[in-house]
């Protein structure tokens, strides 16, 4: 047999060709036996929907979006694999946008994305889950959209988050429990508003053991390798320099590791260092990374599951919450004496 057609599907089934389009369209008032036997029937078949025959029907694009700008190349392709997950589980296709947060037409940018067919409704990450101007454009247009991480008018849509201040007061407990009193730090991106609850979370953890926080031992940071390496080579130029760095992601954490290497200190021994997200970076550098497990995958499905709730009409809750955790690898041990 060539490529299955519906009439395929509702022949393996046993059921009508009206019947397997409302299961592929994921339509609701149909049986679980019957779906069941649909999708089993599909599965078999290899059958793919025509995109086209059904938009034209449903009018719908059965496309949804993600708009992204991140220069952490392993954060973007973790939030991609999420949204994929939920988006092929209700066949329905990705249109991946990435934006410049600091073009000053970004806002004009989405706007004409929306002005085309193509989306039925759209995902943003930080920064752009915080951008005013964008999120004035999306209100306005009536489309679909879920944010994730946004620390701005929340109330504008539904949204997933983390718990990035409160994580990072635990990895900062953490290297103080191991007797690290001058622990430096690498701050995220200045316009990534999430990330800089990762400042806050350090600060306070400083707070509560009764130190102040240093300000020769904050550096500022853009997300990359780069930029990590740039701020280490400073840190560990400072007399006395820390015997601790926590970046405030797992990029710029691999470039401080980089550079503690460069110039010859043992990575635990004499100074440890620890990031943020757990992304794949932090298990194939040496040694193996300390971080915190963020949730991206399991964030991204959820925010497109929310947003493929939303396209079909029905009611969504308004915030989902996902706890990050410690995972405790070996580029962090005891503060040397």
């Amino acid at each position: 047999m060539g490529k299955a057609t519906i009439d395929h599907v509702a022949e393996r089934a046993g059921v009508s060709i009206k019947t397997v389009s409302r299961v592929v369209n994921n339509e609701p008032n149909v049986r679980p036996s019957t779906r069941d036997k649909v999708l089993r029937a599909v599965a078999e078949l290899d059958y793919r929907p025509n995109l086209s025959a059904r938009s034209l029907a449903g009018n719908r694009s059965y496309v949804i979006g993600l708009l992204y700008d991140n220069p952490s190349a392993n954060y973007v392709i973790d939030v991609q694999d999420g949204v994929l997950a939920a988006s092929r589980a209700q066949g329905y296709d990705l249109l991946i946008h990435p934006c410049n947060h600091r073009d000053p037409d970004v806002a004009e940018e989405v706007a004409d994305l929306l002005r085309q067919p193509r989306v039925d409704g759209l995902i943003l990450t930080p920064p752009l889950s915080d951008m005013a101007a964008v999120l004035e454009v999306l209100s306005a247009s009536g489309t679909p959209f879920v944010r994730l991480a946004p620390t701005v008018d929340k109330h504008l849509s539904p949204y997933v988050e983390t718990n990035d201040r409160n994580a990072a007061y635990q990895m900062t407990q953490q290297l103080l429990s191991l007797g690290h009193s001058r622990i430096g730090f690498i701050s995220g991106h200045p316009d990534h508003r999430a990330v800089a609850c990762r400042y806050e979370g350090y600060g306070d953890a400083l707070r509560d053991q009764g130190l102040e926080v240093v300000e020769d031992l904050v550096e500022q940071g853009y997300n990359s390798f780069e930029s990590g390496e740039l701020a280490a080579q400073k840190l560990l130029a400072l007399t006395p320099r820390p015997t601790a760095i926590f970046a405030a992601n797992d990029d710029m954490a691999a470039g401080a590791m980089m550079v503690a290497h460069r110039m010859g200190l043992n990575v635990p021994a004499e100074v440890s260092v620890a990031g943020f997200d757990d992304t794949p970076v932090a298990h194939q550098i040496w040694p193996s990374l300390s971080t915190v497990r963020q949730p991206i995958q399991a964030m991204a499905k959820m925010a497109a599951e929310l947003l493929l709730t939303q396209v079909q009409g029905k009611q969504v809750q308004a915030q989902s919450n996902l706890d990050s955790s410690l995972i405790l690898r070996d580029s962090t041990g005891p503060a040397p004496k």
